[in-house]
């Protein structure tokens, strides 16, 4: 009886340096259960989808070790590889039916023509593809493209599917139902996703955990919700959501709260570094949904005293968000939206900016 592997994938201080000596991704570390949907994050620039080719096998790596169900897959070529690759322009071909695209992957195998059969008829009906099954590609709609690239990448069995942005291409109605289609898609199957996008929401409904990058390194692995209430570095709390950064300096820390001074006052939220000392430069990070809008004379009390008078400078509905502008005392602006609902009163000129100590994090200060 053979072991259970230990994870589906592993990289293992991952590093690619380009012949310019251009790092582009820097010791990457990353270690993958069976069946999850990670999402890899970032500006443009940043390594993600670098590190997806290096996977892939389209990209060499520099130095470290790529594991696959504990194999070491360095030096195997991509066609010998256990994934699959979907591409941001799905890269079907033209010339060819539905059926042969489908087909393709499993006639490199040199797959017998009876298994192939029995394995494109079983997933172009799983698809919802037998009646476009000979066609061309060119003449179907977005969505019938997407649903034949995800057929064509699945169709191998690979012990992983990675995604280079598969729906940026596609309008947002249409994103939106492919998305719903995909982790619905990826459950039922139970095979690893690894997902390369740019849209922060996107990453955010799929993933069991996001991969964020910066400048070739990994600023923070973390399940969505965690990653957006408790960001780890400047970075984070800068890129994911709309967050309040206050600048201060760290006075104190008792049963895992602390207590920034600031330019506004002290306040108290929960420390997320454990290496952060006291008197040392941090920051508050308040997510936008956490803030509360009310009249100047409120009570502060329910706050532990983080709360802030500031100034309405505008307030507009879109759909079912509304997007308020603030502005501090120190004329500092501060954007925040929420629920419509949050905010269905009225505000006069000058009000109490709030928050809950358990919603803001403390983080080292960053540049």
């Amino acid at each position: 009886m053979s072991a259970v592997a230990s994870y589906d994938l592993e990289l293992a201080a991952v590093r690619k340096v380009y012949d310019n000596h251009v790092v582009a991704v820097s010791n990457f570390d990353l270690r993958v259960d069976r069946g999850e949907f990670i999402s890899f994050v970032g500006p443009s620039g940043c390594g993600k989808t670098t590190t997806l080719r290096m996977i892939a096998g389209f990209e060499a790596i520099t130095s470290g070790d790529i594991l696959i169900r504990d194999q070491r897959i360095n030096d195997l070529p991509a066609e010998r590889r256990p994934t699959s690759t979907i591409f941001q322009n799905f890269a079907l071909f033209p010339h060819m039916t539905v059926r042969k695209n489908v087909e393709y992957g499993l006639a490199v195998k040199r797959m017998g023509a009876a298994e192939r059969k029995r394995r494109v008829d079983g997933i172009l009906e799983k698809f919802e593809l037998t009646d476009v099954a000979d066609r061309k590609t060119n003449g179907l709609s977005g969505g019938q493209r997407q649903r034949v690239a995800l057929a064509r990448g699945l169709v191998v069995e690979p012990q992983i599917l990675l995604l280079d942005e598969p729906l940026g291409a596609l309008d947002a109605n249409l994103r939106k139902s492919i998305q719903n289609e995909l982790k619905l898609l990826q459950r039922n199957l139970g095979i690893t996703f690894i997902f390369v996008t740019h849209a922060q929401s996107e990453a955010l409904v799929l993933s069991d955990r996001i991969v964020v990058m910066n400048r070739g390194e990994v600023e923070q692995v973390s399940p969505p919700i965690e990653l957006y209430t408790r960001p780890k570095t400047p970075f984070v709390a800068r890129f994911i959501g709309r967050n309040t950064i206050i600048d201060g300096t760290l006075a104190g820390v008792e049963r895992g709260r602390g207590l920034v001074d600031t330019a506004y006052g002290r306040f108290t939220g929960v420390v997320n570094d454990p290496k952060l000392e006291i008197g040392t430069a941090a920051s508050l990070v308040v997510p936008s949904e956490a803030i509360d809008i009310h009249a100047p004379t409120a009570p502060r009390e329910p706050y532990a005293g983080n709360a802030i008078t500031g100034r309405v400078l505008a307030s507009d509905v879109v759909a079912h968000t509304r997007y308020l502008s603030l502005v501090l005392p120190d004329e500092r602006e501060l954007a925040v939206e929420s629920h419509v609902s949050k905010y269905e009163e009225e505000f006069s000129d000058t009000v109490l900016i709030c928050w809950s100590p358990d919603e803001g994090t403390i983080i080292a200060q960053g540049a």
